[in-house]
C-alpha cells in the first residue's frame, strides 16, 4: 500500500516505541532490534509500521532482497511447493533474503500442519544466523500464541516485543 509510509504514521505514546523500532530498522537492518515483533488489535498501525519499513528499504537499499507477504501467502506459497516438488526453489526464495517482513504470524498457528511451522523455523534459523532483519505482525503477543511450537515463540522473543496500543 503506497500510502503506509514512516511521514503518514501518526506517532503518540501508544506507538512511540514500535514507531521508534521500525525506524531504526529502515536505516540499518539486521542490526537493530532482530527480530521485531510488532502487536496488537486491529486497526492499530502494524501493517503500516512494516510496511513503512518495506517502502523505506526498498527505496533507499535497493540492493537488498526484501520481502514483505502476508502470513497467509507464505503458508500457501509453501504448500505448493511441496505439492509441485519445488521445496529446494522455496527454500532459495526465502532463506537467500535480506529482510523479511512477515504480517499476520498468528496465522501460522491456525490449524496450520506441522510441515508449515518447521520450515519457518528454518526460514527463521537461516535469516537470523545470517545476520539478516525479520520483521513480524500479530493481533497478539508471542506468549499468547499457544498453537505455536515453544521454539518459535522462544525466537520470536529473541529481539524486540513492541506493542501497539489504541491511542
Amino acid at each position: 500500500n503506497g500510502s503506509y509510509r514512516f511521514s503518514n504514521f501518526v506517532v503518540g505514546p501508544s506507538n512511540a516505541l514500535a514507531h521508534a523500532a521500525a525506524l531504526a530498522i529502515a536505516e540499518n537492518p539486521g542490526r537493530a532490534y532482530n527480530p521485531l515483533f510488532l502487536h496488537g488489535g486491529v486497526g492499530l498501525g502494524k501493517t503500516h509500521l512494516i510496511q513503512a519499513i518495506t517502502h523505506r528499504l526498498l527505496e533507499s537499499k535497493p540492493e537488498l532482497k526484501i520481502l514483505y507477504i502476508p502470513c497467509e501467502s507464505f503458508m500457501n506459497h509453501f504448500i505448493a511447493s511441496v505439492q509441485n516438488g519445488e521445496r529446494e526453489e522455496f527454500r532459495e526464495v526465502y532463506r537467500g533474503l535480506d529482510a523479511l517482513l512477515l504480517d499476520d504470524i498468528h496465522f501460522l498457528s491456525r490449524g496450520t500442519r506441522e510441515a508449515t511451522q518447521e520450515e519457518f523455523f528454518h526460514t527463521f534459523n537461516a535469516l537470523y544466523n545470517a545476520g539478516k532483519q525479520i520483521v513480524l505482525s500479530s493481533d497478539c503477543a508471542p506468549r499468547e500464541m499457544t498453537r505455536l511450537e515453544e521454539r518459535l515463540v522462544s525466537r520470536f522473543k529473541w529481539g524486540l516485543v513492541a506493542r501497539l496500543d489504541p491511542p
